[in-house]
């Protein structure tokens, strides 16, 4: 990278190009920074869950793969998007802290060791899911299949899924990011939709079942309201 912005120069960070901003950031430029992270966050977020599967190890990666990359920029050339480089070290950062995560299970189970962490996971989970009501309650339920689901999926099929369904990546861009071809983006892209149709299926039918509830305040609201009718007021 061989972009060098004048000192004197009024920057507008969000129009200048990928390089200009990369050199900047590189020279520790807080602003620049700042709009990279905060252009990004999201996305490297979402690719680092895809992988891991757990929120503080995903944050976690992201972080990691920021300072990997900030120390690094100089070797940004701009074949690609910014993003897209990030993307790609994010991926790498959350591979490895899969197969260390991994190797840290296998010792536990090794030792028989209670994996206490999980536990309270769900534990809190739990107890959020109780406390929640009403809408909040649904909106949970909803977003927490939708999660259960897309986590589900092989991870072949779940990263390409996250980047084009939920980050809206083309087909080019997500076969940048994971080193594939287009043709094979398209095809597992085709086949999570078609393994999510299937695993969805059944958790939306109890959902349903669910939905719509009628009882407690409006319960006793209709039935007072339709004894008056029927039998007369004050009664």
């Amino acid at each position: 990278m061989t972009v060098t912005i004048k000192p004197n120069r009024a920057v507008d960070y969000h129009s200048i190009n990928d390089l200009e901003l990369a050199a900047l950031a590189a020279d520790r430029d807080p602003q620049a920074v700042r709009t990279i992270t905060t252009r990004n966050n999201q996305r490297l977020f979402r690719v680092a869950w895809g992988i891991l599967q757990n929120r503080t190890d995903a944050e976690d990666a992201v972080q990691n793969a920021y300072l990997r990359a900030f120390s690094s920029l100089g070797k940004f050339e701009g074949r690609s998007a910014l993003s897209t480089w990030l993307t790609r070290i994010v991926i790498n950062e959350a591979l490895g802290a899969k197969r260390t995560r991994e190797r840290q299970r296998q010792m536990l189970e090794t030792d028989e060791v209670a994996v206490l962490d999980l536990y309270r996971e769900k534990l809190m989970q739990g107890s959020l899911d109780r406390a929640s009501n009403g809408e909040q309650a649904a909106r949970q339920q909803i977003r927490g299949i939708l999660e259960r689901t897309i986590a589900a999926l092989p991870e072949e099929f779940r990263m390409v899924f996250i980047l084009r369904e939920v980050e809206g990546l083309s087909v080019k861009e997500t076969a940048e990011a994971l080193e594939v071809v287009e043709g094979t983006v398209k095809t597992r892209l085709h086949r999570a939709r078609l393994k999510l149709q299937e695993m969805l299926a059944p958790e939306v039918r109890d959902v349903l079942q669910g939905t719509f509830p009628f009882a407690g305040p409006d319960c006793d609201r209709m039935t007072s309201a339709v004894v008056a009718e029927v039998c007369g007021p004050g009664l």
